[in-house]
């Protein structure tokens, strides 16, 4: 049989050369992929493994001043002066004199009555003047005459007195006649119906032609003077007392300088009106029936912006809390049992602090006790702190208090991404 004989070119072929190929390739692979593993996996140990940053939280600084303590009353305006015309003489009304809801000065002729029945009884008086006048020379002449007759014995001593006695009658019935007549003047000045004081008038209650002043006084209209105003506000009298009373210990002192006491007004659309007015006086009475305290205050209305009868609000500062603390509202926690909120110190750790609030001043608390000057008290990033372990530090940095523009933008920005999402849905 004969033998056959194999080459060595014939062993490694083209095939089995291109299968040795791609195992060693193979191998290649995994050698590599073996030596990478521990690296790849200390570069993930050491990015998972580092402690994260801390999170900012926004704090203020406390700082003691003095604070105006701004109380809100209730209040409603009212005219400081009010005057009713009313008919003083009896008759028919003929005129009406002024425009209905117009400015009058004092003095002014409002009304005209029918004068002509007191024009009559001013002739009357007068008339009846010149004759005690008259009978006034005739006595006083005879009774000079007897003078020098009595001396001479011309005549008997008690003639003489009578005619003395008659001539002071006559200068009596002379004055009488002389303040009849100045009645009767009066009583036609009265035919006239004048503005009492300086203000602003409102409607006629009467019309021409009607009869009054017949009994009583008929009231024709109403004056007030609106410039200044007075607004009465009440207090309740356990507020007046707690304050008097923090006034004692020390905690608050009164308002001094030149806007002591000043008050502001709130109108009902929420508005300040522009110029301050000044406490007057305040009741010594407490009301019975609630308890309240009322005050007065007085306000100037130079443009009548102000009417009578408005209700309104009133800001009155009656008195400074010494070495307080103020804080925005949102960093106060307030449950039944008591008053808190958060203090970082240096090293970033948190503190709770229980605190004694006074009042809320334009949106922030006055802190009287349990806070120091300097410490950072937290106000921003309390949602930060949900996810991080109890304990664990935070980084305090400044806080701003939001202005109203950015607060508008923060509320454009979700509406604006809503929008930009709705077509993509429908699409």
């Amino acid at each position: 049989m004969p033998q056959l004989h194999v080459s060595r070119h014939s062993l490694f072929s083209p095939r089995r050369a291109a299968v040795a190929a791609a195992v060693a390739a193979v191998l290649a692979l995994a050698a590599c992929g073996k030596s990478g593993a521990p690296a790849a996996a200390a570069q993930g140990g050491g990015a998972g493994g580092g402690a994260p940053p801390p999170p900012e939280v926004g704090v203020v600084v406390a700082t003691p001043t003095d604070v105006g303590l701004v109380t809100e009353l209730p209040g409603r305006l009212e005219a400081s002066r009010v005057a009713e015309v009313r008919a003083r003489a009896a008759g028919i009304l003929q005129k009406r004199l002024f425009r209905e809801g117009s400015d009058v000065k004092a003095g002014q002729p409002l009304f005209n009555i029918d004068p002509a029945p007191y024009a009559a009884a001013a002739q009357s008086a007068q008339a009846s003047l010149a004759r005690a006048e008259a009978n006034a020379v005739q006595a006083k002449a005879l009774a000079e005459r007897y003078k020098p007759l009595v001396e001479a014995n011309a005549v008997s001593k008690q003639e003489y007195l009578n005619a003395v006695a008659a001539a002071k009658t006559a200068e009596a019935d002379v004055a009488v006649g002389r303040a009849s007549v100045q009645t009767a003047r009066i009583n036609l000045g009265y035919a006239s119906v004048t503005a009492p004081i300086s203000g602003r008038i409102g409607r006629a209650l009467v019309t021409e032609g009607a009869l009054v002043g017949q009994g009583d006084a008929t009231a024709l209209a109403v004056v007030q003077q609106i410039d200044p105003m007075y607004v009465n506000f009440t207090q309740s009298a356990s507020d007046v007392l707690r304050l008097r009373r923090a006034m004692e210990a020390g905690q608050f002192k009164r308002t001094s300088g030149a806007d002591a006491a000043s008050v502001r007004v709130v109108l009902e659309d929420g508005s300040e009106y522009a110029l301050p007015g000044k406490l007057l006086f305040s009741e010594l009475t407490v009301d019975s029936t609630t308890g309240q305290v009322t005050l007065r205050a007085e306000v100037p209305n130079p443009k009548g912006e102000l009417l009578p009868g408005l209700y309104v609000r009133v800001k009155v500062e009656q008195a400074q809390a010494t070495n307080a603390i103020t804080v925005p509202q949102q960093a106060v926690t307030r449950t039944q049992q008591g008053d808190t909120l958060t203090v970082v110190d240096a090293e970033g750790k948190m503190h709770k602090r229980t605190v004694k609030i006074s009042a809320a001043q334009n949106n922030q608390w006055i802190v009287l006790d349990g806070l120091k000057a300097g410490e950072q008290v937290m106000v921003d990033g309390f949602q930060k702190l949900m996810m991080m372990p109890p304990g664990a530090p935070v980084k305090a940095v400044p806080w701003k208090a939001p202005t109203p523009a950015s607060a508008g933008s923060a509320n454009a920005a979700p509406a604006a991404a809503a929008a930009a999402s709705a077509p993509a849905a429908k699409q």
